[in-house]
């Protein structure tokens, strides 16, 4: 079974989507695939659909969605196995049997070994690695998925995952004195999430790094006013010692010069 939910949601079973239309019989798939090969109890299924507020017949319901998503499975088998195999039945809730890796699964590895290779300072490997990890995200996790409680925090969980390996592979090129190709990307990011502190710093080594400090004070303004506005906070002080350096042309980061690399 091949299974994809860093964007919208893909569920094959031998190469056939198993993945329904419907809005609620997703919702549960969406849920077992994120959990795959782990029971997800009944009442989390429940929770996911109706929140507070379940129907009467909600356990009636849910029987027969996963009696559809069954019905996708047995026509992906064609007859080469038992759907009940795949999508089981225990002891308060239901398991989806995947057999194989997923997106998740293959992106949390992948973030492992670039976070071990960031600790070990091996920054060539960790922007590698942390890259391919990001490359197998296609847009927002479940992105054509209705959410209930449930998802909503899977989705946030993953979304933050997501923004720290970023955060550690724009660390590792900047280490690797790739400050020029980073401009683009962290203007787009730093618009994007504009209380960020740690990839306003990263682009105002950046900026710095490329011979524009005064583009580099005028990100750790909008930083300043966006934070004063929204939270009432200052800057961290890290950030206005960032500043001050950037003012002195001699700024620096935590292992990483802004100036050492031209």
């Amino acid at each position: 079974m091949d299974i994809d939910v860093l964007g919208a949601l893909a569920v094959r079973e031998n190469g056939v989507s198993i993945t329904p239309t419907a809005p609620k019989p997703r919702q549960v798939l969406a849920l077992l695939a994120l959990n795959a090969d782990r029971v997800v109890p009944v009442t989390d299924l429940i929770e996911e659909l109706w929140g507070d507020s379940p129907p009467r017949s909600a356990r009636t319901t849910l029987q027969t969605y996963v009696l559809q998503l069954r019905e996708c499975i047995g026509r992906a088998l064609d007859g080469q196995g038992d759907a009940k195999d795949v999508l089981m039945t225990l002891p308060g809730g239901y398991l989806l049997v995947s057999g194989a890796d997923s997106d998740v699964r293959r992106f949390e590895r992948l973030v492992g070994e670039g976070y071990r290779a960031m600790d070990a300072e091996s920054f060539t490997e960790a922007a590698g690695r942390l890259g391919e990890a990001l490359a197998l995200w296609s847009g927002t996790a479940l992105a054509d998925v209705q959410h209930g409680p449930l998802l909503r925090t899977e989705v946030r969980r993953l979304e933050e995952s997501r923004l720290c390996a970023l955060d550690q592979r724009i660390e590792a090129d900047l280490h690797l004195g790739r400050h020029r190709e980073l401009l683009a990307e962290l203007t787009v990011l730093t618009s994007r999430h504009p209380a960020h502190e740690n990839l306003h710093a990263q682009f105002m080594v950046a900026l710095a790094r490329s011979g524009r400090r005064g583009e580099a004070l005028q990100a750790y303004a909008r930083l300043r006013t966006t934070l004063l506005r929204d939270q009432g906070l200052e800057p961290s002080p890290r950030l206005q010692r960032l500043q001050h350096s950037v003012q002195a042309a001699a700024a620096e980061l935590p292992g990483v010069s802004l100036l050492a690399a031209g």
